[in-house]
């Protein structure tokens, strides 16, 4: 495969991550950057900036004496994950509707616009993600619970690898656009109840389609 000239970096870093994501490349697997750099016709330089962005990513791990090798995805780190989401994310969601602003509400539906212009890009995973967190952060800030809020940032952080996943491998675009629009809606409503189990079942249900691919993987 023969890399054009966009960003080298960041094809290098696509091209990876899907290889990973899909269990082409697989878990405890070595990258070698010098077979990666010829494969992908480009220098060493680009495919270890590449792995670099994807260690930030949690896909990648660097070992002593070992090198890059692929992160194995973990069925029961999922599993806890998005338990621990979806009990702190449905408290600050309660918390944070009745004190929604217009303002924030309109925050929220432009982070939504961005999204659906994010999928029709290149890099859909990483900036889909990325939007996908900024949009359920923005629902919790007029919780005004900072430490809650900072843990639900990190468990989102971890979580990152995984939304990848549900994004490239399960189809997670098309249930979770619908389901972000239908939550939006429930918050401008301020109906507290049918928001948070929405939002739970948002978060459980791309856990469970999660599970099933990793499992496949491991299978």
């Amino acid at each position: 495969m023969t890399v054009e000239y966009k960003t080298r970096t960041q094809v290098v870093v696509e091209e990876i991550r899907k290889r990973i994501l899909s269990g082409s490349i697989k878990a405890g697997e070595p990258l070698r950057q010098a077979a990666l750099a010829e494969e992908l016709n480009v220098s060493r330089i680009p495919v270890r900036e590449a792995l670099l962005q994807l260690e930030a990513e949690g896909l990648v791990e660097f070992e002593a004496h070992k090198g890059a090798t692929a992160t194995r995805l973990s069925a029961e780190q999922v599993t806890e994950l998005f338990e621990l989401r979806a009990l702190l994310e449905t408290e600050l969601l309660r918390l944070a509707i009745p004190r929604l602003t217009e303002a924030q509400l309109v925050q929220s539906e432009r982070i939504l616009q961005q999204m659906a212009s994010a999928y029709q890009t290149t890099d859909t995973s990483g900036s889909w993600s990325e939007l996908n967190s900024r949009f359920h952060l923005s629902l919790y800030q007029a919780a005004e619970r900072p430490m809650t809020l900072e843990i639900v940032q990190n468990l989102n952080s971890n979580s990152d690898r995984y939304i990848r996943v549900h994004l490239l491998l399960a189809g997670g675009v098309k249930k979770a656009d619908p389901e972000h629009s239908k939550l939006l809606t429930l918050c401008r409503q301020k109906k507290v109840e049918p928001a948070c189990a929405l939002l739970r079942q948002h978060i459980l249900g791309a856990a469970d389609e999660i599970i099933e691919v990793v499992l496949k993987q491991e299978a």
